[in-house]
């Protein structure tokens, strides 16, 4: 073993310590009856009714569903077909074996955004930086959530990264196919489709709706009744979701139904600002891809479908990671060692991991409609996800021009 090989092994050792250690809680959970992964659980069952037959939508919870987890399957079918490997083992089992797998992704989704870096800081290594950033932003609101609910933000964030940044960037007749996948299990991938065809990929854009086209076909055959009651119904049935106004809804949707006392036609309102941000996000998109910097543009496309999705839960923001992994390599091989001049430079990552590792959102008052009644600096404390992407993109503006005078 090399002595590089030897440095490194303590830290990979302590980044296997949170997924070894979650799928001892899973066995755990399983033999004592613990309440673990609500959302893992109706994934699960979701798969049980495939298997068994059970419609998935004709009713407000699935027979499979544990006494703690009777919730509605809002899911396209064809998240059902491919949640099947769940069903193979119990509950609590399945829920550890999920979240492990997510925090190794995330894990390895950071190695590749810094290996997609360039001009990075010489510090700001692959294996070093996943490494550290694996472990440290578990801590991110968005991240434990997902984990501890059982969701599966994570694992499409992976599926994402891999084919724009590593299956297309090399040119694989696959490419596309991962974000087709992704947009089948939850619709909001979609917008992956995009970014494709904004970066010259047409190919892979159109082998990415193929994908999800045939995967809709597919589960037509196997579950008529299913597809044809999720497209026809349960798709935009608005007692599935939940109540959307919640501050966890952290999209412009969300945004406007707190401040319009849940009005019905706050789409109405979001649709065009959704269209208005969309233009300059395609320019800057495009021209980020053609200067060589892919991950940036990956994160555009991410945090505008984050804003203009009807609902975008505060543990779908997991893009946050990679965008913490940009900002590192925005900041000098060697930081200023004291004054204001260091503090200026780290403020802008710092800032980012502040808002989704202070449960912020936790802290405000929430839940039984109390948003309506929220004062004007609460609006703004609890809209503090949909405003990151928006200072993010100002502060890093400001200073490309800066730099480029």
């Amino acid at each position: 073993m090399t002595e590089s090989a030897l440095r490194t092994r303590p830290s990979w050792v302590a980044l296997l310590f949170f997924p070894v250690v979650g799928l001892i809680a899973g066995v755990v959970g399983w033999r004592l009856g613990w309440h673990l992964g609500v959302d893992n659980a109706v994934y699960r069952s979701g798969a049980v009714a495939l298997l068994h037959g059970e419609p998935l939508y004709d009713h407000m919870a699935l027979s499979a569903e544990p006494s703690w987890a009777r919730l509605p399957f809002t899911y396209p079918p064809t998240a059902a077909l491919l949640f099947v490997p769940l069903a193979l083992v119990p509950t609590q089992i399945a829920w550890a074996l999920l979240g492990a797998v997510s925090m190794l992704l995330m894990t390895w989704v950071i190695k590749v955004c810094v290996e997609n870096l360039p001009n990075r800081p010489e510090w700001l290594t692959p294996v070093k930086t996943a490494t550290v950033l694996g472990i440290v932003l578990l801590g991110l609101e968005p991240v434990w959530r997902t984990v501890f609910l059982g969701q599966i933000n994570l694992v499409l964030m992976a599926m994402v990264v891999l084919d724009v940044l590593v299956v297309g960037a090399r040119g694989s007749r696959f490419g596309g196919v991962l974000i087709g996948v992704a947009a089948a299990v939850k619709l909001t991938p979609l917008i992956f489709v995009g970014h494709l065809l904004v970066t010259g990929r047409r190919a892979d854009a159109a082998r990415a709706f193929a994908t999800f086209l045939l995967l809709q076909g597919l589960m037509y055959v196997l579950i008529r009744h299913d597809v044809t009651q999720f497209w026809g119904a349960a798709v935009q049935d608005p007692q599935r979701i939940g109540p959307i106004y919640w501050a966890g809804n952290q999209s412009l949707n969300g945004l406007v139904l707190r401040l319009t006392d849940n009005a019905d036609w706050s789409m109405r309102v979001v649709a065009p600002i959704a269209l208005a941000l969309a233009v300059p996000c395609v320019l800057w998109v495009r021209r980020l891809h053609r200067a060589g910097e892919p991950v940036p543009a990956l994160l555009v496309t991410a945090f505008l479908g984050l804003l203009a999705s009807p609902v975008s839960w505060s543990h779908h923001w997991v893009w946050a990671v990679p965008l913490v992994v940009y900002l590192l390599s925005r900041l000098p091989s060697e930081l200023p060692e004291r004054g204001r001049a260091r503090w200026v430079a780290l403020a802008p990552v710092g800032a980012v991991v502040l808002v989704f590792a202070s449960c912020v959102l936790l802290a405000m008052r929430n839940g039984k409609a109390v948003e309506f009644e929220w004062t004007p600096l609460e609006y703004v404390i609890g809209s503090a996800y949909l405003l990151v992407p928006v200072v993010a993109a100002a502060i890093l503006l400001v200073r490309r021009r800066r730099a480029s005078r």
